[in-house]
């Protein structure tokens, strides 16, 4: 006879496994390389934690709270804490991940390096939307700690160097979870007072973390978009923050930010007296240039007086005449000797001139018909003869036809 045996449903054997693993893995943290990183619209990230011989499951849940210092991309090398699930509708178990962190790299530094290249993509780095310091501000905005030394010394150089200029702090936080918002708020509380002419953001030195107020895309985004021109002036030498790059003017220190605003009075006597004398210059040399033109000018009346003029005028008008008169003669004795000719050439042409050779026309009267031939005539036709000088009228007494004439 068979031992009994006990069958398991695979939901069963399926919780019995996931009570088994969770129970044996309370809290583990595993190292390995992100691969087929993957963010559905649930707002859970789902990913695998791989080496180079397996693979594992990992998720991090929307709620549960899990603080990402910097963006998750496939390849990263992570180190993450959780436990391990099984997640029984397909049977598998997966890491469920509640801390992460970058492996050879810090968080803080990887968030920063991700955001630097994130905003320089979106152009707030860009050299030509950085806005002009104005020469000589009347009002000043501060944006930070109220009791620090920043603010002490930015109040030194000022007054210092130019006493009566008016300056407003709007103090915050530079340190700190609200520092960034805080910083940000500040900005735009500026931009809306309208009166302000520069503003001076910033803070003493301090480490990564100390700073990271300066390094929040929320604090980015408010000098990027003020429309008063900002000097970034975090106190420290060799790293610059992210609002040091998106600032419109870096300075390396709060005190440095101040001196870059406010021109000293004694420089800008000299600057001005300076302007004063090459202004006189250029003045002296415009009055000297005018004066040589109107000397000029007054040469060139003497020379072409009005009465001088209108002599040459006339002048020129009757030597005009004169010519004109001479061509006009010599046309008119030019179409003589053309008509004289005419003439003579029609004279040789015309009939009389045939007459006085001695030459007559005869005509048949009454019709006048001008005789060719005699047979156009018959006897005691009267006939018209025209002479030269006269004329007189015959009868026909005989016909004399001679056709070899």
């Amino acid at each position: 006879m068979d031992e009994k045996r006990y069958i398991y449903t695979v939901t069963e054997l399926t919780r019995h496994i996931r009570i088994i693993l969770e129970d044996s893995f309370p809290l583990i943290w595993v190292e390995g390389e992100i691969s087929n990183l993957r963010k559905p619209l649930s707002g859970h990230i789902y990913f695998t934690l791989k080496d180079e011989n397996s693979a594992l499951n990992a998720v991090i849940f929307r709620n549960g709270e899990v603080e990402l210092g910097f963006r998750l991309e496939d390849g990263q090398k992570v180190i993450c804490g959780g436990r391990i699930t099984v997640y029984e509708k397909q049977g598998i178990y997966q890491l469920q991940v509640e801390r992460i962190e970058p492996v050879g790299i810090g968080a803080l530094q990887l968030r920063l390096e991700q955001l630097k290249k994130k905003l320089r993509e979106e152009g707030l780095f860009d050299p030509a939307h950085k806005k002009p310091l104005p020469l000589l501000p009347r009002h000043i905005g501060v944006v930070t700690s109220p009791t620090g030394a920043a603010i002490r010394d930015i109040l030194k150089v000022i007054k210092r160097r130019f006493y009566n200029l008016a300056v407003t702090i709007n103090p915050v936080r530079v340190q700190g979870e609200s520092a960034a918002l805080e910083i940000a708020k500040a900005i735009e509380e500026f931009n809306r007072m309208g009166n302000v002419d520069v503003l001076i953001v910033g803070r003493g030195g301090g480490s990564l973390e100390d700073l990271w107020a300066f390094n929040e895309e929320i604090v980015a985004r408010a000098i990027y978009n003020s429309k008063i021109p900002v000097i970034s002036a975090v106190g420290h030498e060799i790293d610059w923050t992210i609002a040091d790059l998106v600032a419109d003017v870096r300075a390396p220190t709060p005190s440095a930010a101040a001196e870059m605003v406010v021109a000293e009075k004694e420089k800008l006597r000299e600057k001005i007296e300076i302007e004063k004398i090459r202004l006189q210059e250029m003045m002296e040399h415009i009055l000297s240039s005018a004066r040589m033109e109107l000397d000029n000018l007054i040469v060139r009346c003497n020379l072409y007086r009005p009465s001088q003029l209108l002599m040459q005028y006339r002048q020129a008008f009757q030597e005009l005449s004169r010519r004109s008169k001479m061509q006009i003669f010599h046309l008119i004795e030019i179409k003589k000797e053309k008509i004289s000719s005419l003439i003579s050439r029609l004279e040789n042409l015309s009939p009389l001139s045939i007459l006085k050779r001695g030459y007559s026309l005869s005509y048949k009267l009454p019709e006048r018909i001008l005789l060719h031939d005699v047979s156009v005539v018959k006897k005691n036709d009267l006939v018209e003869t025209q002479l030269a000088y006269g004329k007189f009228i015959s009868k026909v007494q005989r016909i004399i036809e001679d056709r070899h004439a």
